[in-house]
């Protein structure tokens, strides 16, 4: 059987989804193309420039304006991706933690959607490419080889999140974060354009009885062409 040359994975966030598509990104010598740095880019581009975050037009404006695009990593310094505006590489300008703070604002704008929507999409049709996102199966590449949808309870996202965090040596609390998660998924799923939601034809994964090795080994049978059974899902 041939190897899908577009994998979506979709899925809210925490739910492990952009570790997924680069471990199988990797596996298939694959561009791995976490869709959300586009927003990030946005985000750190409109910072740079003063604009007001609750300025949506002029926000909209720069989202159409600006070529993005995204690459395989050139240098070993970490990263996953090439990002670029133009000439200027800004992949790690994009991981500041005041885009952190003001990207989901920035990602719930219509126009902005819908500009970095086409952009995104000139990029998967390239193929050889799995994207990761929150509406890549629905509305950037619905005609993608395979769709797949990686959910997980709020409660265990939060829970990898805090255990993250933790590892990092840094301080953290559980509540603040499963309640900033919960916050985000009402963003996301209640916006007016591209709601996250499972693709009608999407393979849906919940991995809180999974570890992520399992969640690996069984995507990359679904990539071979034999879905896992049900029984395997939850005990492998």
């Amino acid at each position: 059987m041939q190897k899908p040359n577009i994998i979506t994975i979709d899925g809210p966030a925490g739910s492990g989804k952009s570790t997924l598509a680069k471990a199988l990104a990797d596996s298939l010598g694959y561009l791995y193309f976490d869709t959300g740095i586009m927003y990030r880019a946005v985000t750190w581009l409109a910072l740079q420039s003063g604009l007001a975050m609750e300025d949506g037009v002029a926000i909209t404006r720069l989202a159409e304006d600006i070529p993005i695009d995204v690459h395989p990593p050139s240098k070993k310094d970490g990263r996953s991706y090439d990002v670029w505006i133009g000439t200027e590489d800004i992949t790690w300008e994009i991981r500041r933690p005041e885009v952190d703070a003001n990207v989901s604002v920035v990602s719930a704008y219509p126009g902005v959607r819908r500009a970095l929507s086409s952009q995104q999409r000139r990029i998967g049709l390239r193929g050889r490419v799995v994207m990761v996102g929150r509406d890549i199966g629905t509305v950037v590449l619905p005609e993608a080889d395979l769709k797949i949808y990686l959910d997980a309870s709020v409660e265990e996202r939060a829970r990898r999140r805090y255990k993250e965090v933790i590892a990092r040596g840094e301080q953290a609390d559980y509540g603040s974060i499963l309640e900033a998660m919960k916050m985000r998924d009402q963003i996301d799923s209640t916006r007016e354009i591209s709601p996250l939601r499972p693709a009608a034809d999407a393979v849906i994964l919940n991995s809180d009885a999974l570890s992520l090795s399992q969640v690996i080994a069984w995507t990359k049978r679904l990539v071979a062409g034999s879905q896992a059974p049900a029984e395997d899902q939850e005990q492998s």
